[in-house]
């Protein structure tokens, strides 16, 4: 029987080792037994806790594990760890001692001759959100389900409300677009764009090259040859451009003739800019590598002039560098890019109320009249000389949302509102009824749809085009000077798909304010992910399409005096044919 260890004493110390590493101690167990003292040594390196790496005594097994409580397999695992680890050091050191071990690569402080440079893209570094943070309950020591966390969940949600509420106000001061962008480039004054002036079946078309052939009329049939060989802005594949952040409501062409200028408003109150003349590719140098062209991004730039939907815009018939533009934040602002501003021209006298507004428009006769409609179905005017809180007259003229409403060009007293309320309705603004709020301009005509009607557009020609959830779309024909007993019967009538759904903007059919061939022509989305356009006889000219979109083209627009068409989705991507 071997003799019986008394353990008197035990102590461990810690000490560096000079022929290891920082991590690597000497580890000490000292005994005394019957006046004798037995000092074992042991290597003892920091992995997870406590590990050795061997043990030349049962005891120190047995001490180390009583002073840590480790089981015997976690002991084993550990130093098997630990001798991995001196086993990887000792193979560096004998690595470097024999010169074989690796080295970073030396940067070198220029080029070698002959080498050939690439173009750097900085990097953008992502700004870091300031905001309030979520906490946690359970860390401040609030029980589930208590009185203290009920109060805490409704002093959060209240919390929450108010700052929703806080981003949705409308904001009265005056706007600087270098103080406005979101994304893209900066404002410049002296080097800007202007300084050189059924269920839907995407893809499947429903207007075909041949119905192109079998046209009878020459007339029409060179239109829809010239229309149809419209073609997608080459540059750039439509999925690239993103004019807004978010869903595209309203969209318009800068009246110039000289380059397709594109304006688009979103959802969240952010006007785009593109301009259709830039380059997308760069010139190769005699250092780029042959072959070698850097792609460059569009040029776009997108400034928060609104705080809510921009729901619709005009350039001003008297500036073109005056754009007025109207927003769910019941204000309209005018955005004067000569200078880079944008002005609260019309807003309510109290701050908080909330009165969005669906439609604007100036009158090409006085420059100083303003009309807007707003969704709670009022009409109103507007003197751009007095304060913006004043209005002239505010009249209700349905129960329900006013879609859009629209001026006729030549007799801009005659004005025609679309309605939630399924009508189409023709107001003569000079003769005024009824006293108080009951007062209201004098009804001419009245068509009602069995669904809703989206928006009313006026073209030069005194014709009305209508699209409604009916799936038509309808073209009355107004006179000038019309009488009492006005037709309010369409004069065409085309089925077209008209169901958006939730997640696409409404279909308007927007007619060319001024075509160049005299002819009549509006365009409007198509579900299918193209966008037709038609004459004011109910003929179908074009479909425009092409490769790269990606969703429905809901929001489409000609040129005032161009043969060029634009249009937006609702991921906020611009398509351009030209």
């Amino acid at each position: 029987m071997s003799k019986k260890v008394h353990m008197q004493a035990l102590y461990l110390s810690f000490r560096k080792s000079p022929k290891r590493d920082a991590t690597s101690t000497r580890l000490h167990l000292h005994h005394r037994s019957n006046n004798s003292t037995h000092q074992l040594d042991t290597d003892l390196y920091e992995c997870a806790g406590i590990t050795v790496r061997s043990s030349t005594s049962r005891v120190c097994a047995m001490a180390i594990k009583k002073e840590s409580g480790l089981s015997d397999y976690e002991l084993a695992r550990q130093e098997k760890i630990a001798k991995n680890q001196a086993l990887l050091q000792q193979l560096q050191l004998d690595a470097a001692q024999a010169g074989v071990a690796s080295k970073a690569k030396a940067k070198s402080s220029a080029h070698s001759a002959g080498q050939k440079r690439k173009r750097t893209v900085e990097k953008k570094i992502k700004e870091e959100d300031n905001g309030p943070r979520r906490t946690s309950a359970r860390l401040q020591g609030i029980i589930a389900d208590s009185e203290v966390a009920h109060v805490k969940e409704e002093k959060d949600a209240e919390a929450f409300r108010e700052e929703q509420k806080i981003k949705r106000q409308r904001v009265s001061e005056d706007i600087n677009l270098l103080d406005a962008v979101v994304n893209g480039q900066t404002w410049n004054r002296s080097g800007n764009w202007l300084s050189a002036v059924g269920p839907a079946q995407p893809g499947e078309r429903t207007f075909t090259v041949q119905d192109v052939k079998d046209t009878t009329d020459k007339e029409l049939k060179a239109l829809r040859e010239r229309m149809s060989n419209l073609q997608l802005w080459e540059n750039m594949s439509p999925a690239r451009i993103k004019i807004t952040p978010e869903r595209i409501y309203s969209l318009g062409f800068h009246p110039t003739e000289d380059k397709a200028l594109v304006f688009a408003g979103d959802k969240l109150g952010n006007l785009g800019l593109f301009d259709g003349s830039q380059k997308t590719k760069s010139e190769p140098t005699d250092e780029d590598e042959e072959g070698d062209e850097d792609e460059v991004e569009p040029a776009i730039s997108t400034f928060k002039i609104h705080t809510r939907t921009i729901s619709a815009f005009q350039f001003s018939p008297h500036d073109p560098n005056a754009l007025l533009s109207a927003s769910y934040d019941s204000s309209i602002r005018k955005l004067d890019l000569a200078h880079g501003t944008a002005v609260e021209i019309y807003a309510p006298g109290d701050r908080s109320a909330d009165e969005p507004i669906s439609g604007v428009e100036l009158s090409r006769t006085d420059p100083n009249l303003l009309h807007f409609s707003t969704l709670s179905g009022s009409f109103g005017l507007h003197d751009l000389r007095t304060p913006s809180t004043e209005t002239v007259e505010l009249f209700q003229l349905s129960e329900k949302k006013i879609g859009g409403f629209s001026l006729h060009p030549a007799s801009p007293h005659l004005l025609a509102t679309a309605s939630l309320d399924r009508t189409l309705k023709l107001w003569d603004l000079r003769k005024i009824t009824g006293k108080g709020p009951n007062r209201s301009p004098a009804l001419l005509a009245e068509h009602e749809s069995r669904l809703s009607v989206s928006h009313a557009s006026f073209n030069a020609a005194g014709q009305i085009a209508t699209a409604s959830y009916d799936d038509t779309v309808k073209i009355h024909t107004v006179p000038t000077n019309p009488t009492d007993t006005l037709d309010s019967s369409p004069s065409t009538v085309i089925p077209h798909n008209n169901q958006t759904g939730r997640w696409v903007t409404i279909l308007r059919a927007q007619w060319q304010l001024q075509p160049p061939d005299g002819i009549q022509k509006f365009a409007i989305g198509n579900m299918n992910r193209f966008v037709d356009i038609y004459t004011g006889e109910g003929k179908q000219v074009a479909q425009l399409g092409g490769e790269g979109i990606t969703a429905v083209p809901a929001v489409a627009m000609l040129h005032p005096t161009q043969e060029w068409v634009a249009a937006g989705t609702a991921s906020g991507k611009l398509c351009l044919w030209l």
